[in-house]
């Protein structure tokens, strides 16, 4: 007897994720939750910068977020890659995904920048990055606007935050098939 293919490989990931080398998937609430014909593909810790301008937009002036700034660390502390506007997330092999926010909730922590969801738009390269579907930013510490600074004197003035995150990269989850072949 024999066993398909498909099983084998289910197996295999099964016992990748079982020595450690995929995490499991958090416990989230419910808007920050991936599509559940996706799996956890593995994850990322950020360290690095929220960028904010003081800018007029009309209610007089207030820090606006710009953009990103972060280095990405693998499981075992190796650099991965960066993660900056778009927002994007790029790899050292090359690939990139960029993706839009679909859904945000607080952290816990009031300093720290809220909780996202994001939904991949644009992928390139073949790397780690080329099959993810969903992210999710957790575990947030620091980032937030600064509370003052901002006033019509220091307008165009920025202000580099720092921050931590962990990145959570979901894709397609693989199919097991259990088929006997005799």
């Amino acid at each position: 007897m024999k066993i398909a293919l498909p099983l084998l490989v289910g197996a295999l990931g099964f016992a990748a994720f079982a020595a450690g080398l995929v995490p499991p998937a958090p416990t989230v609430v419910a808007q920050l939750k991936p599509p559940k014909d996706e799996a956890l593909l593995f994850r990322a810790f950020a360290q690095g910068v929220q960028i904010y301008e003081c800018t007029d937009i009309g209610a007089g002036p207030q820090w606006v977020f710009k953009e990103p700034e972060a280095a990405l660390v693998d499981e075992r502390g190796t650099p991965l890659g960066k993660h900056y506007a778009g927002p994007t997330w790029q790899s050292f092999d090359g690939s990139k995904v960029i993706a839009r926010v679909v859904a945000s909730a607080e952290a816990s922590d009031p300093t720290a920048i809220e909780h996202l969801l994001l939904k991949a738009r644009f992928h390139e390269g073949d790397g780690i990055f080329a099959k993810v579907r969903s992210i999710q930013r957790l575990q947030t510490a620091g980032g937030r606007a600064p509370r003052d600074g901002c006033s019509a004197k220091q307008l165009t003035r920025q202000a580099r935050v720092h921050y931590l995150a962990t990145y959570y990269f979901y894709g397609e989850a693989p199919r097991i098939q259990a088929t006997m072949v005799n």
